[in-house]
């Protein structure tokens, strides 16, 4: 098969390779997916960049956790009606080595999702990261039926899923972005307030929710927390998914105040249940008629590279993804 990988870490020109290798078998349990589209997250980037100083996991990895196809061979256990079957995966590079950037990737089943009729393979290699981070984001704290849940940064990737599995799960939902383009990403999304980030933001989240916020979906904890912290509900709850800063200061005499909680959310160890979970709530809200995450470019595979570099560098909002069929 054909396939992109790295066996050092390192800039995407540097250490990206694409060639051939021996196409995967799928053990018992396993499935393997003929890849149309592999989806490139920041996780990826950071990964391949070595950005956590935890070193190569493998002597090669073939990057992205994400993708989508049809099944084509199955291992033992596993029932044949699954041959043929569009689907779309996650956790293929989550503690393995070889993830979706190939022909073909092999992974357990319990890492396949049957993608909903009528929804492309491109919205399926976008869905693995993003969607689960978010759910777990939304629901981590409990209910939000009937809370006003807040969503900082709801034009990216998990902060558009975050919008719209909040509003699906019947939250108010206010979405805050960085520009007037992005507005119509939250907006759509499913957000019921879109509120720009420039200004006095606290004042005006506190004159669509006086009594605070529920719960806060986090994309910055380090630059936020004291905005949150200030719009925060009594008894109201943070859950960040990542931060500007590694090491923030934090009001923690203003959180004590409120009773707050906070929440920590890392996609790859979230747990087996909630994944699934998320899975089957993502597929519902496709089904309920939700578009998905915008793309914003489709690269093809032998520009592997590129495709890193506009993770890495964005021109706009809007996901990246390889192009893996026929490659």
């Amino acid at each position: 098969m054909k396939a992109a990988w790295y066996e050092k870490q390192g800039a995407a020109r540097d250490v990206l390779v694409v060639g051939e290798m021996d196409d995967p078998q799928p053990r018992a349990g396993e499935v393997r997916i003929r890849v149309a589209f592999s989806g490139v997250n920041p996780g990826d980037v950071k990964k391949r960049e070595d950005a956590f100083r935890v070193g190569m996991p493998y002597q090669r990895v073939i990057p992205h956790s994400d993708g989508s196809g049809t099944v084509e061979s199955v291992g033992e256990g596993v029932s044949r009606d699954w041959i043929g079957r569009r689907v779309w995966c996650y956790g293929a590079q989550s503690y393995r080595p070889f993830g979706t950037a190939a022909q073909y990737t092999v992974v357990p089943l319990k890492l396949v999702v049957p993608l909903p009729e009528g929804v492309p393979l491109e919205q399926g290699a976008c869905l693995g990261i993003p969607g689960i981070t978010a759910h777990r984001a939304v629901h981590v704290s409990g209910s939000v039926v009937g809370q006003t849940v807040l969503v900082q940064g709801g034009a990216g990737a998990v902060g558009a899923c975050a919008v719209q599995l909040a509003h699906q799960a019947g939250a108010r939902v206010i979405a805050t972005c960085r520009t007037e383009s992005d507005k119509g990403i939250a907006s759509r999304a499913g957000a019921d307030e879109v509120l720009l980030t420039t200004g006095n933001l606290v004042e005006r989240v506190r004159a669509l929710a006086p009594d605070g916020v529920n719960h806060i979906v986090e994309v910055a904890f380090g630059a936020n927390i004291k905005t949150d912290t200030a719009v925060l509900a009594q008894g109201g709850s943070i859950a960040t998914y990542a931060t500007n800063t590694p090491m923030p200061e934090t009001p923690v005499w203003q959180l004590v105040f409120v009773n707050a909680r906070l929440f920590f959310v890392g996609s790859d160890d979230v747990p087996a249940e909630a994944k699934i979970e998320a899975t089957q709530d993502i597929n519902k809200a496709l089904e309920a008629g939700w578009q998905g995450l915008d793309i914003v470019e489709i690269v093809p595979l032998d520009q592997i590279a590129r495709a890193h570099e506009l993770v890495e560098r964005p021109v706009k909002s809007g996901r990246v993804i390889v192009a893996v069929a026929g490659a």
